[in-house]
């Protein structure tokens, strides 16, 4: 496990480079299977004590804008921001049509939510299918966890490692360079909340089977989820004969529901945290945000 002071190595099998691409693509729609995995996440919110009265959502887009739309349903009272590599496509996907009102300084006013910086800070952070995309995940929490309050909490999901297993089958059936990179365990997920400054962190999983009526479909759905970030994979475009060859395996090798669709299996990991109080290391000089020293004192009072 890397430490603060040492910068973090990729996660092993992933390629960084390939990551970062897919991560700064423009993003014409939310992928079904993220909105359906978001609203499930959005119907654990009710399961918390006090709701937040504030929110950030990270890369709405990519992570279901039915969901964001949900999500400003349940918290209609709560401040909403959003961070994402495309901040203005995102603002404007956002965008609510403007509400009618009978104050004239309204018409025409459409409402959205605020852009984050670096220095807001929510009772929530939300981050939908996200994770398993970044290859530099420690670095990431540790960046969400600055922008939570002290008593806030994290809601994530992410990929599990039985993704996909029919399709990793498949490609080894034939020989072929993995299909994806390695996803990261739960458990593996809960450590590193922890070592991010999390605590409390709950964790659990279930798995979603999609079914398709031919390879085209399967194929396209994979395509709007994400690419293949192994740095096993291909070293080059592959050709039409391939892609041909492809189909073709799928159609005969993957395996079938009982009413004839190819079916993949999607290990979908589900995650909240808290922000705790700090905790300040005793030392002969100490330097502390104003935010935790608030924290810490309003903690010593009660």
């Amino acid at each position: 496990m890397n430490t603060p002071d040492t910068p973090e190595n990729p996660v092993p099998g992933l390629d960084p480079v390939a990551a970062q691409r897919w991560l700064q693509r423009e993003a014409p729609s939310s992928p079904w299977l993220h909105e359906e995995v978001g609203s499930r996440m959005a119907d654990r919110l009710p399961w918390f004590r006090e709701q937040p009265t504030s929110w950030l959502h990270w890369e709405p887009v990519q992570g279901g804008l039915e969901v964001h739309r949900k999500l400003r349903g349940m918290l209609p009272n709560a401040a909403c921001h959003l961070t994402a590599r495309r901040q203005a496509q995102a603002m404007e996907a956002t965008r609510e049509a403007p509400a009618r009102s009978l104050n004239p300084l309204r018409w025409g006013r459409s409402e959205g939510p605020a852009a984050a910086t670096a220095d807001t800070r929510v009772r929530m952070l939300w981050a939908n299918m996200a994770l398993h995309m970044e290859a530099r995940p420690q670095t990431l929490l540790a960046r969400w966890n600055r922008q939570i309050e002290t008593n806030g909490f994290l809601m994530f999901s992410c990929l599990g490692p039985d993704s996909l297993r029919e399709l990793r089958a498949l490609y080894a059936g034939e020989g072929w360079p993995l299909p994806a990179h390695a996803f990261t365990d739960m458990h593996d997920w809960g450590d590193m909340l922890v070592h991010a400054g999390f605590a409390e962190p709950v964790m659990d999983m279930e798995r979603i089977t999609l079914s398709f009526s031919g390879a085209a479909p399967l194929i396209a759905e994979l395509r709007a989820l994400g690419r293949n970030l192994s740095d096993q994979r291909h070293g080059a475009c592959r050709s039409r004969h391939w892609h041909a060859r492809l189909c073709a395996a799928i159609e005969a090798d993957l395996p079938r529901s009982p009413d004839g669709r190819l079916v993949l299996t999607f290990e979908i990991i589900y995650g909240h945290a808290f922000k705790p109080v700090p905790r300040v290391p005793l030392a002969s000089s100490t330097t502390l945000a104003v935010d935790d020293m608030r924290a810490m004192l309003r903690a010593g009072r009660r």
